[in-house]
């Protein structure tokens, strides 16, 4: 059975050609051109994968991104950001609203199937995190679960917040580059701005 992929995007030539790409690359792809109309597919079909613009007409994509992941039925969901050439606030932003990753215009296709088929992979195998439940005082992380707790709260984070967590809670002491931390957490030949590591730390 082929993955289900959701793409938002209002502007016509850019949904299809992500529309066409994906189909082809074997997914089930449905769609929505406004912030709105993604809220309502997904509760209805619950996509494996959600390709998501920043600017949309009427709920932006931020708010449409804020409201899955603080909804425990479709937290887990990961999201795909579009976002605008070369504008490293976009960037930023959409990762602290949730994003699980970023793609920016114009975009290359075979990498944007890349990050899809990347984020997937993370979502079926709970990510790189297989190590048991670690407890640091009155921080617990759970991998199996991708949960962090804190004084007994549940603390909402994104799949990189959760990473890099995990991988500094898991090496005291040890001191990282930004380079070092984007492999460990997203791998090798990783593309992202300084900026965006700094944010997620």
């Amino acid at each position: 059975m082929s993955h289900h992929i959701l793409v938002v995007e209002d502007e016509e030539t850019i949904l299809e050609l992500i529309r066409y790409n994906l189909r082809q690359a074997g997914f089930t792809v449905g769609d929505a051109m406004d912030g709105e109309e993604a809220l309502v597919y997904v509760e209805k079909h619950h996509p494996d994968c959600i390709v998501l613009d920043l600017m949309l007409p009427g709920l932006d994509g931020l708010t449409v991104c804020r409201r899955l992941k603080r909804n425990p039925a479709t937290a887990q969901i990961p999201i795909l950001m579009l976002t605008a050439k070369g504008d490293e606030r976009d960037v930023v932003t959409g990762l602290e609203a949730g994003a699980d990753d970023y793609v920016t215009k114009p975009f290359s296709p075979k990498v944007m199937l890349a990050r899809v088929n990347a984020l997937l992979r993370r979502a079926e195998t709970g990510g790189r995190s297989s190590q048991g439940t670690l407890t640091i005082h009155n921080i617990i992380l759970h991998p199996g679960k991708r949960e962090v707790t804190i004084a007994g709260l549940l603390s909402e984070l994104t799949y990189t917040e959760f990473e890099i967590l995990n991988l500094l809670a898991r090496h005291p002491g040890w001191v990282y580059t930004r380079n070092q931390i984007v492999e460990a957490v997203r791998g090798d030949n990783y593309p992202v701005t300084d900026r965006a590591v700094d944010f997620q730390i």
